[in-house]
């Protein structure tokens, strides 16, 4: 009995795919490191833990002279030490664009294990806006998600500095 198979039937054939090629996106994360050309070890400690609002709001006395909203966030480690100032948005004489995509991206590149929300308003009035007041509370829901501690909100004015933790709004 004799097998009948295509290739008995038709001879053997070769068949010719077309080489296809498949393309990936890599995606590497890329830190830029900022040389500071001043004397910054009197009020920037690189072992220094940060514990207070006031310490925080001294380090960013200089967004006294902004005449724009910086926002800025403290990645810190678990002893409370700096790890990296990232300026996450500048916004317009009184707003800025804050979204927890942006907050974090860095936070998570940089291993933070807690941050520090940090912004100015140009008026000089410290006193928050319902709107800090909400993305304050939407970046603490987002970090608690992803395990990385909202610790506080400061923001800076020339009339001094608001705590949302001090004034029981975190």
């Amino acid at each position: 009995m004799k097998i009948i198979t295509v290739e008995t039937l038709f001879g053997a054939e070769t068949i010719t795919v077309p080489r296809r090629s498949i393309k990936f996106k890599q995606i590497r994360a890329t830190m830029e490191t900022l040389e500071v050309r001043e004397e910054v070890a009197a009020y920037l400690q690189a072992d220094r833990r940060y514990t207070s609002p006031e310490q925080v709001a001294q380090i960013f006395s200089f967004l006294h002279n902004e005449a724009k909203e910086h926002f800025f966030t403290v990645h810190l480690d678990g002893k409370n030490r700096i790890l990296c100032l990232d300026l996450v948005s500048v916004g317009s004489l009184n707003q800025s664009i804050v979204h927890p995509r942006e907050v974090f991206k860095t936070s998570l590149s940089t291993s933070a294990a807690a941050l520090l929300l940090v912004h100015n308003h140009p008026t000089g009035d410290p006193t928050p806006s319902a709107e800090d007041i909400a993305i304050t509370r939407r970046l603490k829901e987002a970090g608690e998600i992803i395990g990385i501690k909202v610790l506080d909100h400061v923001i800076v004015g020339t009339e001094g500095y608001l705590s949302f933790v001090e004034r029981g709004l975190l």
